[in-house]
């Protein structure tokens, strides 16, 4: 894919968007696999299924849904990709960094980018977030390619890929979440604690074996998955501020007994991890 076809495709994509409305966020969200529902409480919502727009890809595995959400946390503008294609299922790099790059086109400045993650380290238990300070790139992908866009580098700066101010968002917006909670109803208190750590990225979605598990480890990896990578890359190459974070849903092999994790687990992680992110937001649009 050429430089000239990859910012054609690109604008063609902003412009389908901009057709239905004018919405400039500020503040951009990536659900990851099962964690969507957040885009729905969006005030003033405008959905815009990945489907109806040109270039767009749509993703194939179940729980990621597929569309656009464009709407305020309180007065934030913000925009929410509740679904994204990974390269396991047949996409090329550019594709599945598409939808990051239309975040940034449309106005995004700052971005969450999340995940459901395989947990390398037993003390991770299941439904626990983990910031993620660094990560590791074994995707072994073809290169995401540039815009030609002389604003752009093609050498992205990664030596602080995750922002340390919005990864400090995180932790406060968690720490003002677990308060508000136990005023609220402290017989049924909730605590979100946040760990940090480095995500190791996998073009295979297939559970490790317990060889690889212990090499990811080794190389100082927290937790691993197979998406996240590359549209971090890409919206850095942007000069997007980036931070992320990675749901534990279930153990690596050789880490624990536990499989996947069981639906009550899910339901109680997806409503905490939105309770987070939507304090992110009003903190990160401060910064």
């Amino acid at each position: 894919m050429s430089t000239t076809e990859l910012a054609g495709r690109l604008d063609e994509t902003v412009s389908a968007i901009r057709y239905q409305t004018d919405f400039t966020p500020r503040i951009g969200v990536v659900l990851g696999s099962g964690l969507g529902g957040f885009g729905e409480r969006l005030r003033n919502v405008v959905k815009i299924p990945y489907e109806t727009l040109p270039h767009m890809p749509v993703p194939t595995v179940p729980g990621n849904a597929g569309s656009f959400y464009l709407g305020f946390v309180d007065d934030v503008p913000v925009i929410c990709m509740e679904g994204r294609v990974h390269m396991y299922e047949g996409y090329p790099a550019w594709q599945v960094v598409h939808g990051a790059r239309v975040m940034a086109r449309l106005g995004a400045n700052a971005v969450l980018v999340t995940n459901a993650a395989g947990a390398l380290e037993r003390s991770c238990t299941l439904g626990s977030m983990v910031v993620i300070v660094d990560h590791l790139d074994f995707m072994a992908h073809e290169p995401i390619g540039s815009l030609g866009l002389d604003s752009v580098s093609p050498f992205p700066d990664m030596r602080t890929t995750y922002d340390p101010t919005l990864r400090d968002e995180l932790h406060a917006a968690a720490r003002v979440e677990t308060s508000l909670s136990a005023r609220i109803s402290p017989q049924n208190a909730v605590t979100i604690e946040l760990d940090e750590g480095i995500y190791a990225a996998l073009r295979d979605p297939t559970c490790e074996t317990p060889a690889q598990v212990r090499m990811l480890a080794a190389a100082g990896a927290k937790v691993m998955g197979s998406s996240t990578v590359p549209e971090v890359t890409a919206l850095r190459q942007l000069g997007v501020r980036v931070a992320a974070l990675s749901y534990v849903a279930y153990h690596a092999a050789g880490v624990a007994a536990s499989m996947l994790e069981d639906e009550t687990t899910s339901r109680l992680g997806s409503a905490l991890l939105h309770r987070l992110v939507r304090a992110w937001i009003v903190r990160a649009a401060r910064t």
